[in-house]
């Protein structure tokens, strides 16, 4: 045989063997979330989709929305209220804006939330179907490479590659990917590629994001349990936390500022909507100063936004993504018309505001159990 030939073969030969390989895993996975899926309000069992029960488009789209950057512990309770609220896309559609921000208040990220609405308005004005590649998914507002993606996988079965943070652990530790994460994503695509089989690619997407949230979890991962354990060079090596391999954390920056806290003798409070663009935008706040993740803003009562009798109430934190803030709280009971640009919201309506996390902390520290009554 001519040496190029030989060549050929020899690749052809490694092809079907890793194409071999990528098939028994996921088999092997696939059998694993048959026995072991979690149990999610926007999922359909491994049992209703093998009896032709098929995912909604919409709850998929809502609930990976909603997970971008956010726990599924955290989303569940919100998904519930939103699909409970409206039912379909028409619905969204069809919701006020200042709705939707108001249900989204506390989940964080508040972009996404414009982003929803604006998609769900473009995709009911094209009459409420959602399209079903992950191009056509992709010109949509707020939906990146892995949203369209985990869509088109897992409402439409198409054969695409999943890769969140779960799979990114996963892949790492099975392959021993040694290189730097912020450069390994195309190295990982690659394998995901390899892996995801013609047939059931959404269960195989769900299943590899299940793995990795409950097995091959971040510290102290289960590998005795995992299905996927005598593939996994990272258990060979004896130290598979040691993958995904990152640059050690740099320290957030601290920004301080001051919160102003005013309250009616009815318990209404004075509130103001935010810049539509920018942090926290279009989000509902009590007057502060100008802080932002670069600068930090007056933390003094001089700062206050209009005369009264402040008083102190305390000291808040909150960590955004990028940085860390202090909030002095300043509170104080004031009667009259609201200043231009504010208005009053009644006690019993509070906890229905738009309100970020950030600014229910401030009220909170001002005036206890105001926002607890009712989140949407």
């Amino acid at each position: 045989m001519a040496p190029a030939d030989q060549t050929r073969k020899a690749q052809n030969d490694k092809a079907n063997s890793d194409k071999a390989a990528s098939d028994d895993i996921a088999s092997r996975l696939l059998d694993w979330y048959d026995a072991h899926h979690r149990e999610l309000p926007w999922r359909i069992t491994p049992r209703e989709h093998a009896s032709g029960v098929r995912p909604d488009p919409y709850r998929i789209w809502l609930s990976e929305v909603m997970l971008q950057q956010t726990t599924v512990e955290a989303v569940k309770s919100y998904f519930r209220a939103f699909v409970e609220k409206w039912p379909d896309v028409e619905a969204l559609a069809a919701a006020p804006t200042e709705d939707v921000m108001k249900a989204w208040a506390g989940l964080g990220y508040y972009s996404r939330a414009r982003n929803l609405k604006a998609c769900a308005d473009l995709v009911a004005a094209r009459g409420g179907r959602f399209p079903d590649t992950e191009a056509a998914l992709k010109d949509l507002p707020g939906i990146g490479a892995y949203t369209s993606a985990a869509i088109a996988a897992i409402a439409f079965d198409r054969p695409a590659a999943v890769v969140d943070g779960n799979v990114e652990r996963v892949v790492t530790r099975l392959f021993s990917i040694a290189t730097l994460l912020t450069e390994a994503k195309p190295e990982i695509r690659n394998h995901v590629e390899r892996m995801v089989p013609s047939r059931r690619p959404g269960d195989f997407a769900q299943a590899m994001m299940d793995l990795g949230a409950t097995i091959c979890t971040p510290r102290r991962p289960r590998c005795m349990l995992c299905p996927l354990r005598q593939d996994c060079s990272a258990i060979l090596s004896g130290d598979p936390e040691r993958f995904p391999v990152r640059l050690p954390k740099a320290d957030k920056p601290q920004r301080r500022g001051a919160a102003f806290v005013a309250e009616r003798d009815d318990g209404a409070i004075l509130l103001r909507k935010r810049p539509e663009k920018g942090l926290l935008g279009g989000m509902t706040e009590v007057p502060t100063t100008a802080w932002t993740a670069r600068v930090d803003g007056a933390s003094t009562q001089a700062a206050a936004p209009f005369s009264a009798n402040w008083r102190r109430a305390g000291t808040i934190t909150h960590v955004f993504t990028h940085f860390a803030l202090e909030l002095e709280v300043f509170h104080a009971h004031i009667e009259g018309n609201a200043p231009a640009g504010h208005f009053w919201s009644p006690a019993p309506e509070i906890s229905g505001e738009a309100l970020p996390t950030v600014m229910k902390k401030a009220i909170e520290a001002a005036i206890p159990g105001a926002t607890k009554a009712r989140r949407v």
